[in-house]
């Protein structure tokens, strides 16, 4: 597949992922040990299950910039998320995966969890960017799953992973939506193709974050101009497995 990018496509997803992330480092310096123990609209998890599975997103790509790259690359971005990583093994692979790094033995608790927590996500998010700062966007990358992806193309659903489940923190936490402009475009651009709302829907960009990946149910009128359009071409709302998690 052509992996040849854009340099402002490339500085605009690496943006979003930053912002994004330090929006969220913004809230989590904010949270208490009976925040983390909110259940959220992603069960069983609860605020804590969510952020482990927030924060092995949005680290993973550093370990897989140190492997071996693949020869070619196979998927992109929107291929990434598939029936595939929708199928109740897999869904309950992610959920129990997240449980049990929540409740590691050796994390922190009491008082100093959440401020633990906290650092950790920092910790995760800011080695990603270091070591995609060190690599060509073209460079290989293998996923958890098995998909040979550029950096570029896997940073992209790392902007997905954190500003949809912040989404879902936003709920949990009784607080208003905090997904930033720059994310909300990357994750707008991804869904849509790049193709404009259909007229008639009248969507700003975090609604159709919601509406796509199933945050916001789709009225009888929505879905007759969605079928009508056969649009958006990417939308997590309809995929099996839950639609309220994103795979990492």
């Amino acid at each position: 597949m052509d992996a040849a990018y854009p340099d402002d496509q490339t500085a605009a997803v690496r943006e979003a992922f930053r912002a994004e992330c330090a929006r969220l480092d913004a809230v989590l310096a904010t949270l208490t040990t009976t925040d983390l123990a909110r259940p959220t609209p992603c069960p069983p998890w609860s605020v804590r299950d969510l952020l482990a599975h927030v924060r092995a997103g949005a680290g993973r790509l550093a370990d897989m910039i140190d492997a071996v790259a693949p020869p070619r690359a196979e998927v992109d971005a929107a291929g990434y998320f598939g029936p595939a990583k929708f199928t109740p093994q897999v869904d309950a692979a992610r959920v129990e995966s997240a449980r049990r790094a929540a409740r590691d033995p050796a994390a922190p608790t009491g008082s100093v969890e959440a401020v633990a927590t906290a650092t950790a996500f920092t910790v995760a998010w800011r080695a990603t960017d270091a070591a995609v700062q060190a690599q060509p966007t073209d460079r290989v990358v293998r996923t958890r799953h098995g998909d040979p992806m550029t950096v570029h193309e896997f940073l992209v659903t790392r902007v997905v992973e954190v500003g949809v489940h912040g989404l879902d923190l936003a709920v949990a936490l009784h607080r208003e939506p905090w997904l930033t402009p720059a994310a909300a475009q990357v994750i707008a651009d991804l869904f849509t193709g790049g193709r404009p709302v259909p007229e008639g829907l009248g969507w700003d960009r975090l609604t159709l974050v919601r509406k796509t990946t199933g945050r916001a149910p789709l009225t009888a009128g929505e879905q007759q101009i969605i079928a009508a359009h056969s649009w958006p071409p990417l939308s997590l709302a309809s995929q099996g497995g839950s639609p309220h998690r994103t795979p990492y």
